[in-house]
This record gives C-alpha cells, structure tokens and sequence, in this order.
C-alpha cells in the first residue's frame, strides 16, 4: 500500500519542486501537475517521489493529524 505525503512547496525548479514537511526535505517532480498552477507554498500530495494533487492546508493538516494517530497506535504481531 502506498500513502500520498502532504508537503508545502519550498522552491519550483523546472519540472522539480523541493518540498517541506515537519522539517523534512524531499524533491518531487511536477510532470503529472503541467497543467496545473503551482506556486511556492501551495500544499501538495506526494507519492511514489511525484506531485500528484494540489490540496488545501486544512487538508494537509487533517491528513497528518490521520497519520499522526495511525503512528501512536501499538504495533501488532
């Protein structure tokens, strides 16, 4: 199963963008976003290293908040 990351745009760089999340630096690449407007800040969805969806900050955060619970939870055998 793979999981879509939300991060913020830090900077765009051709068909590259260096994203941020909770202090974490990753790049990603744009080419499934060309017709799409992205700009430095916006918050995105990152999976499989590509930017696959422009979301809302309030979307990001309810996302890490999902994420956040499912990291606390017991690890099973």
């Amino acid at each position: 199963m793979c999981l879509g990351i939300p991060m913020r745009i830090k900077r765009i760089e051709g068909l590259t963008a260096v994203c941020e999340a909770r202090g974490v630096e990753r790049e990603a690449g744009l080419l499934f976003m060309q017709g799409e407007a992205l700009e430095v800040g916006d918050h995105v969805v990152i999976s499989l290293g590509q930017v696959i969806q422009k979301i809302s900050p309030e979307e990001a955060e309810a996302a890490w908040e999902i994420y956040d619970q499912m990291l606390s939870l017991p690890e099973r055998d």
